[in-house]
């Protein structure tokens, strides 16, 4: 198995995709500053900018979490 293979099969799995939901939860960290920073500048793109990336990192997390769903009922021994 080449290690490119063996790297898309983590990402498929339980532990990659709970590796996967960290990350993207660890970037809305710097989501919220953005906004504060935002906030406290009065600017409006900024501000702007900063929602639409938290309208992404909650897709992103939404979709993570299904996968994970997804991995949960096909695994015979989990479910």
């Amino acid at each position: 198995m080449s290690a490119l293979s063996k790297a898309k099969g983590f990402r498929k799995s339980r532990t990659g995709t709970y590796l996967s939901i960290g990350t993207t939860a660890f970037g809305a960290v710097s989501v919220v500053k953005q906004l504060r920073h935002a906030r406290t500048e009065s600017d409006t793109l900024m501000l702007l900018d900063a929602v639409v990336s938290a309208a992404a990192i909650a897709t992103g997390l939404a979709i993570l979490v299904r996968e994970l769903k997804r991995i949960g009922d096909d695994d015979v021994l989990f479910g």
